[in-house]
């Protein structure tokens, strides 16, 4: 069996760095026990925050994991569109008891990321990716210089393409199918709906237009899919609405059981809780909402985060965000060790299949 991008990891699978508290400490270090590579989540975090998971993932494990950053966000935000924003949701906060009128949705568009990224400079981990656009050369070339290997989400052959030219190890793949956000470097309204590239042809894609090493993400569930990418052209598989209903993932319990629970039949791309296109579960707050709510992130995600808080306290999936895969209905509560272990041996025979397939073929 082939093993991850750069020999990181036994097996070529990645646990996705899903922001918000389910990529914890926990769940990363389980899955680098078990032979993949963890990732923690950077984001909605502090620099210092940041730092408490990895020295926490070190008292776990001794593996190699990783980290990803969120890149800050440069667009133009229109201020009216994201205060009418704030009206339209104020049946909403009248509902959970609350009150939005206080949110300071301005004050942190950058995510800390230059702290943060000066503490994985100063003390460096295995591996670190970026979401939601690429550093510059000279960032890329100094974690490399530290010691690690470097990865850029993307969606398309373009970004790709300026991944390569400033200096990406390798590249993660992202498949209009993805749970979460869609990693595009640049949020274009215009393209909602219509830009994005199902998994497999964008890795064939990608394949032929850069040399770099990918990890294909997006609605892979079983090990019978990593085999399928895998066999695209990609080196590794990134899941992570396969790990979120793990006892290690740091979900909420409404989350992980609405995964499979048969209210929520089919997931959307959707705006409703951040601003940027993100795909979830549709429930009560997508569909009301999501038709209004501005290109505006992270205002609107910081201006939706007392609400889905309020949400989950309540007991309430209709109002939370519940990311999710098109794959999610495939979801196993299987420990997140376990779980690596099978899909691991489900693409071990999907591969032995596969080749026996060819072996007849060519007798």
């Amino acid at each position: 069996m082939s093993s991850s991008p750069n020999g990181l990891t036994p097996y070529p699978i990645v646990q996705a760095p899903m922001a918000g508290g389910a990529s914890c400490p926990l769940l990363a270090a389980a899955v680098c026990e078990a032979g993949g590579l963890g990732f923690l989540a950077g984001g909605y975090k502090t620099a210092d925050g940041m730092y408490q998971e990895i020295k926490q993932v070190r008292a776990l494990t001794r593996r190699p994991f990783g980290v990803n950053l969120v890149m800050p966000q440069t667009g133009c935000v229109d201020p009216a569109a994201v205060e009418a924003y704030r009206g339209q949701l104020a049946g909403e906060a009248s509902w959970y008891g609350i009150s939005l009128a206080d949110e300071d949705v301005y004050s942190t568009c950058d995510d800390g990321y230059e702290a943060k990224l000066a503490i994985l400079l100063e003390d460096p981990v295995a591996a670190v990716s970026f979401t939601f656009g690429c550093p510059g050369a000279s960032a890329l070339a100094a974690l490399r210089k530290a010691g690690t290997r470097t990865t850029v989400t993307v969606t398309s052959v373009e970004e790709a393409r300026t991944a390569q030219h400033a200096g990406a190890d390798a590249l993660c793949v992202q498949g209009v199918e993805a749970g979460g956000h869609q990693g595009t470097h640049r949020d274009d309204p215009q393209a909602d709906g219509t830009a994005a590239v199902g998994l497999l042809a964008l890795v064939g894609q990608v394949r032929e237009s850069v040399s770099l090493p990918i990890i294909a993400a997006g609605g892979l569930m079983r090990g019978s899919q990593i085999a399928a990418v895998l066999a695209a052209g990609a080196e590794a598989a990134q899941l992570g609405t396969a790990f979120l209903a793990c006892p290690e993932s740091g979900a909420d319990p409404l989350h992980k059981k609405s995964l499979t629970d048969p209210l929520f039949v089919r997931t959307e791309l959707t705006r409703a809780f951040s601003g940027r296109p993100a795909r979830g579960l549709v429930n009560r707050f997508m569909r009301e909402h999501g038709p209004y709510a501005p290109a505006a992130y992270p205002q609107v995600h910081h201006l939706t985060s007392a609400l889905r808080r309020a949400a989950a306290a309540a007991g309430d999936p209709q109002g939370m965000a519940l990311w999710a895969g098109q794959g999610h209905r495939l979801a196993r509560t299987l420990p997140a060790g376990e779980l690596v272990e099978v899909l691991a041996a489900e693409l071990a025979e999907a591969q032995s299949a596969l080749k026996a397939m060819q072996m007849r073929s060519a007798s």
